[in-house]
Order: structure tokens, then C-alpha cells, then sequence
């Protein structure tokens, strides 16, 4: 994985966490519509970041742990 891949896919993962507390912090002031919103979003951004992270480990060598 190139340094940069590997930037973007920790910045996908980030922006992902960040989502999941948004929306856990709106929820708890009790206004359900955004924390739905936010909560999309979050898993959106989850998704999109598993994805990345699989397509890069696909081209990635594979080492073997002992």
C-alpha cells in the first residue's frame, strides 16, 4: 500500500468515526432527525472506507505471520 492510499483510507476511517459521534452527540439532545442524517452518513462513510480498504489489500502483498 502507497503512502498515499494508505492516507486516504485512515482519512476515510476518521471521517467515519467522527460521523458515528456526531450522531451519537445529536442523539442524546434528543433531536432524532438529524442523528438519523448523521447516522447515514456515518455508515456511508464506513462503507466506503471498507471498500477502499479491501481494493487496496487485494493488489497488496501478502505476508505470512509466524
Amino acid at each position: 500500500m502507497t503512502h498515499n492510499e494508505h492516507t486516504h483510507v485512515e482519512e476515510l476511517h476518521i471521517k467515519a468515526a467522527y460521523a458515528h459521534i456526531a450522531a451519537a452527540h445529536e442523539h442524546s439532545t434528543g433531536d432524532h432527525a438529524s442523528p438519523q442524517e448523521l447516522a447515514r452518513k456515518a455508515l456511508g462513510d464506513s462503507v466506503e472506507a471498507v471498500k477502499y480498504t479491501e481494493e487496496i489489500a487485494k493488489d497488496a502483498p501478502q505476508f505470512m505471520v509466524v
